[in-house]
């Protein structure tokens, strides 16, 4: 017994002070990052362009004026002369070619590009995360067999990562048919490798550090370390990427509606199949256009900002 209980107690005392400066350097660490993301006004514009897109998706289709889909103002579209009734003050942004209130199109059409957004962003999260995950685990901790493994699953991910992502997305959302549920399955298909590799290599390189090695030396176990140490340390470049494919993910999503892969629906307003339904009209109606291709871009342009400022402020080689 007084073999036992001593090394007992100090391989527990160890393992304490270890998570204890681990827990105590992580919240340093979000501490400074906030700090210097507060500061950046890439980060800010970002934070305020996804904001005022978040507010318009959810309450918007409540303020609609008119219904997306009614075809009220019909009469007054001469689409074989060409002639489309602009902005006016019971339409802000004018009529379709099927005399539909453009601005309530839009305001509706947020919400779905959001949610096309964010479901396919964590369906690439979500499975990316665990194969990278259990893949890094392997690797870092799982001996001959594990490296064996994390070399299989790493291999297949390259090969996901060599195709061209919207290439994949169309091929995947051929196969599955034209739906909503198709666009985003496609999209966070593309994402998985990306989040997979990211984890993954961010596993390696934290199980390399000195408070992994004293905890194996002392014989804590694996999925312990794992858990408890690498994982929580190796995901925030995950979540800075994460900020990142949901542009990605909206500029694809709307690519595949463009094309004729989304919602069959023809009726159902969204950014992507507002620019398919408006490119025939272009010459005549360019407003059609433009309407949602300028929500997309600054849509996708504030994610962007957002996550290259969090890029940055999460980077070691900045902190003072």
């Amino acid at each position: 017994m007084s073999l036992v209980t001593p090394n007992t107690s100090k391989i527990d005392r160890l393992a304490e002070l270890t998570a204890t400066h681990e827990s105590s350097s992580g919240n340093s660490l979000w501490r400074e990052a906030w700090g210097r993301l507060r500061r950046s006004k890439a980060g800010v514009i970002g934070a305020v362009v996804i904001a005022v897109f978040v507010v318009l998706a959810v309450v918007g289709p409540w303020f609609a004026p008119h219904n997306p889909a009614a075809q009220i103002w019909r009469d007054e579209v001469l689409i074989n002369k060409g002639e489309f009734v602009g902005p006016r003050g019971e339409n802000w942004f004018g009529l379709d070619h099927l005399g539909r209130d453009q601005f309530s199109r839009f305001l509706v059409g947020a919400r779905q590009t959001l949610l096309v957004g964010v479901v396919s962003m964590l369906i690439g999260l979500v499975i990316g995360a665990i194969i990278g995950g259990v893949s890094g685990a392997a690797a870092t901790l799982g001996g001959r067999n594990g490296k064996r493994f994390d070399t299989f699953v790493m291999r297949v991910t390259d090969i996901m990562l060599a195709l061209p992502s919207l290439l994949l997305a169309v091929s995947i959302a051929a196969v599955l048919g034209q739906s909503l549920t198709t666009v985003m399955i496609a999209v966070g298909v593309v994402q998985i490798p990306i989040f997979a590799r990211l984890l993954r290599g961010s596993m390696l390189a934290q199980g390399n550090k000195e408070y992994v090695l004293a905890a194996r030396s002392l014989g804590i176990r694996k999925r312990r370390i794992v858990m408890t140490n690498i994982l929580p340390n190796s995901l925030s470049p995950v979540i800075v990427q994460a900020t990142l494919s949901l542009a990605t993910a909206i500029i694809e999503a709307a690519a595949l509606s463009y094309l004729g892969l989304g919602s069959p629906d023809q009726s159902a307003p969204e950014w992507g199949a507002m620019l398919t339904q408006a490119q025939r009209f272009f010459d005549n109606a360019p407003m059609m256009s433009v309407y949602p291709a300028v929500g997309i871009i600054i849509t996708a342009l504030g994610f962007t900002l957002l996550g290259e400022a969090m890029r940055e402020a999460l980077d070691p080689k900045l902190r003072g």
